[in-house]
């Protein structure tokens, strides 16, 4: 339809024509082109170098600008300007986003943009532009290598004025290897990271066997390799993926459950695939105030450059940090899942590849790279041969040449001659016109010889090459080998065939069960408690550490008390114990949390003794500095602390015990080497305010160094071990002369009576600087911790000791001989063994 239309502006003879389109017909042509541009010129990447059109630009910039590996960064925004405006016009973001995307170690398996500045996080976003920069990292140097010897096509950018390559050479599988991700139109694409070395041995092996079925190319490659590591748990998927081109696999952070403080604490140090930690931090405080999550005490996120992900979860005392560990599974971004879809172009046409199609078609490009990069070379040697033929003919006869060449009128004339005269080509006439002079020595026909037989063999393996498939096969297999050597890492992310038996968080209570467990307190007054499944172990072959003095069979949501130099009983929760590792031989303390740590002492106030809290029983004996003696009756106590004996000013006790029978026989032990003991029976038990009564009669100066009880029916008898030294001598620091002597060589004698010489002194020595007695084996440790062998025992009361090795801090027998019973109102604990080493 046509309209004249006359305006002010307008000349009256001139026509408007306006054509009549159908909407819905321009529409579709117009998304057609648009969806066009997008699946093949941005969205979508090659299936031969697993490059997008922005990112392959980037690389081919890069190398043309000379930014290598050895030579210094660029400002980013430098390398970002020049993509934009030859290759790229779509906007410096978009650049931008795709070079940072390449130089993030957490989002490629293989970097191949080396960048310095800050490149942001998994969960922060990069600087500007402006502020980073950049150069090409040494994976990229193999992706645009051999790319001027006419390896590829090349064809014209935006604007037609320049050119620029349709592929990249990649002598690295890239797509397999970095994977990638992008949303075009109607389509979109997802293609998982994999290990460099395992992907190259399956090309290798696809080399070597082109017919080889997926079982034998997931042999190389089992699975995905993710940049942040974690675990994959469940395979079927993957070989779906590898099949088909599309599937899905489970991807978990790799966590583990660990001491922190007096608590259990479960540590993260992956996280999966595109997860970022403040991701899960925001889910798992969203769980607790939703009250949806329980047994989180605190979380931290100390991750750092320095030390990678770390990302720390505090568990509340009373819950199982592995059950906790099942929910944060199964309600938060610690487990999530990665859904593969292998879209990328291939002759032009988007396809959906399995693991041998994107292997063959890499390997296709990789044998055209070759058998073009070797038909360039063999035509640059061929020509170069050609030019060193003619000059070996100049130098012959060159007195001739140089005659010919002075008696023509020109350089045309000149040439003409050179070509009738020698039968040269234009070329090699040319050539010989332009040589130096300094080229018509003796030496340098020497060089042309040899270089021309080194051009001959390189023809001539060139030609070899472009002549047998096979041998092109093995150099593409050989560079491919060389491209694992170079750049290959271990493999990061652990696959697990399925989660084992998945402990779900319903079928383990999250709560710690209130099972058997054992309470220690060493020497050093390091406090533990065993695991309900762990036994006690026999103690032989012990590690270094100060021996386990006191030990109580409780329950792990039960209490205990603690028994101290003032006399007093404090109350202490099992639960806030920390637990032992798992040992097999020998109970140490090494993991055990100091007990001022949990309890507050006064001063010069020091832990004596682990006991219960049973209603029942014997009670507790305490034995005094001043050598007073007390039996306190067991009663229901309220408070936290209570004192368990009225001390006189100046005195302190110096040892305490929870009795088992009551049948125990109660020792004293001198500074002046007097042993007493007599029956437990021969004390009165009283309540908790009375004073005690005499129990050792002690000379001018004399204190008691050691109280304790013994088992008159302990299965291997009992031992009495002494140290003598000088008053003089600070404590700790001299070995002394050490004694171990049968227990039933002292007889017993009444109470308050001054016993039986244990020790006999020595010149330089009057006074005991260590006693014990208990149940044999005796063990003893150094202030280091280190174990001290002791002497045989010595049938002689009142004999002197031997010199010792080192001063000995602490003594004890047998575990099992020093537990005392749980409380009524708890079940039993596991029996222990007899020959279990303190």
């Amino acid at each position: 339809m046509a309209r004249r239309t006359t305006t002010n502006d307008v000349p009256d003879d001139f026509e408007e024509h306006i054509l009549d389109i159908d909407v819905g017909e321009e529409m579709r042509n117009s998304f057609l082109e648009y969806a066009y541009s997008v699946i093949y010129s941005r969205a979508l990447p090659d299936a031969r170098d697993g490059l997008k059109p922005v990112q392959r630009r980037i690389l081919y910039t890069m190398n043309e600008m000379g930014l290598r590996p050895d030579r210094g960064h660029v400002k980013s925004a430098r390398v970002v300007g020049e993509v934009m405006g030859r290759l790229h016009p779509h906007g410096d973001g978009a650049i931008y986003d795709a070079l940072v995307r390449t130089a993030q170690d957490w989002s490629m398996r293989l970097t191949l943009v080396d960048g310095h500045g800050n490149f942001g996080s998994p969960d922060d976003p990069p600087a500007a532009m402006r502020y980073t920069e950049c150069r090409m990292a040494p994976p990229a140097v193999a992706m645009t290598a051999d790319l001027d010897e006419d390896t590829v096509d090349f064809k014209p950018n935006y604007d037609g004025r320049e050119t620029e390559p349709s592929v990249l050479p990649s002598a690295i599988p890239n797509l397999v290897v970095n994977g990638t991700t992008g949303i075009a139109v109607g389509m979109a694409t997802n293609c998982a990271p994999h290990n460099l070395v395992e992907v190259v041995q399956a090309l290798r092996h696809l080399i070597k066997h082109p017919a080889a079925t997926l079982d034998d190319l997931m042999r190389f490659v089992p699975g995905p390799d993710l940049p942040t590591g974690g675990k994959i748990v469940g395979l079927d998927g993957i070989r779906d993926a590898y099949e088909t081109g599309r599937g899905s696999f489970r991807m978990r952070a790799t966590a583990r459950v660990e001491t922190i403080g007096r608590r259990k604490g479960i540590v993260v140090t992956e996280l999966p695939y595109t997860v970022g930690t403040e991701k899960v931090v925001e889910r798992i405080k969203t769980l607790v105030q939703g009250k949806k999550l329980q047994g989180i005490a605190d979380i931290k996120d100390l991750t750092d450059r320095s030390h990678g992900l770390r990302l720390v979860i505090e568990v509340k005392n009373g819950f199982v940090p592995e059950a906790l560990l099942e929910q944060l599974y199964r309600l938060t971004p610690m487990e999530d899942s990665f859904g593969i879809n292998n879209v990328a172009l291939v002759d032009g046409q988007p396809r959906t590849l399995g693991l041998k199609e994107l292997l063959e078609v890499f390997l296709a490009h990789r044998y055209d790279v070759v058998r073009r990069r070797t038909t360039f070379r063999r035509a640059r040697a061929a020509a170069r041969l050609h030019l060193v033929e003619g000059l070996l003919v100049a130098i012959l006869d060159i007195d001739e040449v140089i005659q010919l060449i002075r008696t023509s009128d020109n350089a045309g004339e000149a040439r003409e001659r050179l070509m009738t005269v020698f039968d040269l080509s234009e070329l090699q006439a040319d050539y010989i016109l332009d040589m130096a002079l300094r080229r018509l020595t003796k030496f340098s026909r020497i060089e042309l010889e040899k270089e021309q037989a080194a051009l001959l063999a390189e023809i001539e393996a060139l030609d070899a090459i472009l002549g047998d498939e096979a041998l092109l096969r093995k150099v593409v297999s050989d560079e491919l080998a060389e491209v694992a050597k170079t750049f290959g890492t271990p493999r990061r992310t652990v696959l697990l065939e399925s989660a084992g038996t998945p402990v779900a968080a319903s079928a383990v209570a999250l709560e710690v069960p209130d099972d058997p467990c054992y309470a220690l307190m060493s020497s050093s007054g390091l406090l533990a408690r065993t695991s309900s499944a762990e036994p006690l172990g026999s103690g032989e072959g012990r590690a270094n550490h100060d021996v386990v003095v006191s030990a109580v069979a409780t329950t792990a949501r039960g209490e205990v008390g603690v028994l101290t130099s003032a006399g007093r009983l404090v109350r202490l929760g099992v639960l806030d114990l920390p637990t032992l590792p798992p040992s097999a031989n020998d109970p140490t303390l090494s993991g055990g949390l100091p007990l001022s740590e949990m309890l507050s002492l006064g001063a010069g106030e020091r832990p004596l003794a682990l006991c219960t809290l049973r209603t029942d029983g014997p009670g507790l004996a305490l034995g005094t500095r001043d050598g007073v003696v007390k039996r306190v009756n067991p009663e229901v106590l309220g408070r936290d602390d209570w004192e368990v004996i009225g001390l006189k000013d100046g005195d302190e006790v110096v040892g305490a015990v929870e009795l088992r029978t009551g049948e125990e026989s109660l020792c004293f032990i001198s500074t002046a080497a007097q042993l007493l003991h007599f029956p437990a029976s021969l004390v009165r038990p009283q309540g908790r305010s009375g004073g005690g009564m005499a129990g050792i009669k002690l000379g001018a100066g004399e204190t008691v160094a050691w109280f304790g009880a013994i088992d008159p029916a302990a299965p291997y008898g009992s031992v009495v071990v002494t140290a003598s030294g000088a008053s003089t001598a600070l404590p700790g620091t001299e070995p002394g002369a050490v004694k171990v002597t049968p227990f039933s060589e002292y007889p017993a004698k009444g109470r308050a009576t001054g016993g039986v010489r244990c020790h006999r002194f020595l010149k330089g020595e009057d006074t005991l600087v260590l006693a014990w007695a208990g149940t044999a084996p005796a063990r003893a440790a150094a202030a280091s911790g280190a174990p001290v062998e002791l002497p045989a025992a010595d049938g002689r009361r009142d004999g002197s000791g031997v010199p010792g090795s080192q001063p000995i801090v602490a003594v004890a027998g047998p575990l099992a001989s020093r537990l005392a019973s749980p409380s009524a109102s708890a079940p039993a604990a596991a029996p222990a063994p007899d020959d279990v080493t303190g």
